[in-house]
């Protein structure tokens, strides 16, 4: 028990530490990543308004019934194609990648490569 709260002290200051530099504008705004163990969920935040621009996750209805399991790196990559072609089509074409506590690795450099490669700028 004790180490379970260890492990969550140490993702909130993570979080906390890479969010320290990182704000969303209306010119640049941030792409937010989540990773569960079974989902993965993205966003595009303009913090300056407090608005989210656009989202994507593998909770949505066509993902789920295109895909199935969103806990892979092709389920990632899939969000950040998804997230991206989302973000275009409201006019964002530059982000900064906010990766939370997460590193940058496995399923969340796998849906940022795919946001890349889909046209966003970061």
């Amino acid at each position: 028990m004790d180490h379970a709260r260890t492990i969550l002290r140490q993702r909130i200051r993570r979080r906390h530490r890479v969010r320290r530099f990182i704000r969303g504008t209306a010119e640049r705004p941030r792409l937010s990543v989540f990773r569960a163990h079974k989902h993965i969920y993205a966003q595009i935040i303009d913090d300056a308004s407090g608005r989210t621009l656009a989202s994507a996750s593998t909770m949505d209805k066509q993902f789920r019934d295109a895909a199935g399991f969103g806990g892979n790196k092709d389920a990632a990559a899939t969000i950040g194609r998804t997230v991206a072609e989302r973000a275009k089509a409201v006019g964002v074409k530059k982000i900064c990648f906010d990766r939370g506590e997460f590193r940058y690795h496995g399923r969340v450099a796998a849906l940022a490569e795919a946001a890349r490669e889909a046209g966003l700028e970061f």
